[in-house]
């Protein structure tokens, strides 16, 4: 056979077998992304955690920032844990999960809630596996984790928090330090229209402009790897009496519109990517 026919050959089984690698992959992130949901959907969660699951979309969100059963994770803020109860059974067997949780010299009611998920972790060791619990909070953001050591830092409603404390800018830059090179932050916020005006209603509402948010990213170092619409409401005005807390689940009036608010549900929220630069 001449040279140019067993080039041309080659091709051919190499073109071949490009359908079959494809594939051989694609069940990879289908078994990750089914690990995701046997967890969303786990007997270790409430009824009313797991209802939750249509508004937070747990599943489609790890799968988007791109979740691995063999990942550091580190969660900043993990409040009473509804996304742990996701996070940790995926990583338990070959990964590691962080809890960046609150500060222990910190309020009594912040010692509380920090100690109540200490104690629901450490009582279901099979299902949570062995969890490490730091600290995060204004002035000891760098104590989430060891510099470089985590694949991946989650954040999950917590942005607006920050930005009211004062300390959003030095959260990002923590969050920098903590990841290895091509890291990811996974950033889950309550979303302002970017029109809406720099007032302080609008700074206490609970929401933030995606633009501020990428701003405050992209100044700790980080690249804008994507964003995604998964946990869009387009019900959400964003423009409500008390808040994002007027929305389920804080029904912060109340009974008065309940029903109004109800149908509206969780607020509309954007889900965005970043990456630390591996140079």
């Amino acid at each position: 056979m001449s040279r140019t026919a067993l080039v041309g050959l080659f091709a051919m089984v190499a073109l071949a077998a490009q359908p079959a690698l494809a594939q051989k992959a694609a069940p990879r992130q289908a078994d990750v992304s089914a690990r995701i949901e046997a967890a969303a959907n786990g007997d270790h969660r409430s009824a009313e955690n797991k209802a939750r699951n249509a508004y937070r979309h747990p599943v489609e969100t790890l799968t988007f920032f791109g979740l691995k059963p063999n990942m550091t994770v580190i969660e900043i803020s993990p409040g009473g844990g509804w996304y742990t109860e996701v996070l940790a059974p995926v990583l338990k067997d070959k990964g590691r999960y962080v809890a960046a949780h609150n500060n222990p010299m910190g309020s009594p009611g912040a010692q509380r809630q920090r100690t109540a998920f200490i104690e629901k972790v450490q009582a279901n060791p099979d299902v949570f596996g062995k969890v490490a619990v730091t600290s995060f909070g204004k002035g000891i953001e760098g104590n989430i984790g060891a510099p470089g050591s985590a694949d991946m830092v989650l954040t999950f409603r917590n942005v607006h928090n920050w930005v009211g404390a004062g300390f959003a800018p030095d959260a990002f830059k923590a969050f920098y330090a903590a990841l290895k090179p091509g890291g990811v932050l996974g950033v889950v916020e309550h979303r302002l229209p970017e029109d809406r005006p720099d007032t302080d209603e609008n700074r206490k509402s609970g929401y933030v402009k995606t633009s501020e948010v990428i701003r405050m990213a992209e100044a700790a170092g980080f690249k804008l790897a994507g964003q995604s619409e998964v946990n869009a409401n387009p019900k959400d005005t964003a423009d409500h009496p008390k808040g994002v807390w007027t929305l389920p689940p804080n029904f912060a009036m109340g009974d008065t519109d309940r029903a109004k608010y109800a149908a509206i549900g969780e607020s509309d929220r954007m889900t965005l990517k970043f990456v630390k630069p591996a140079s």
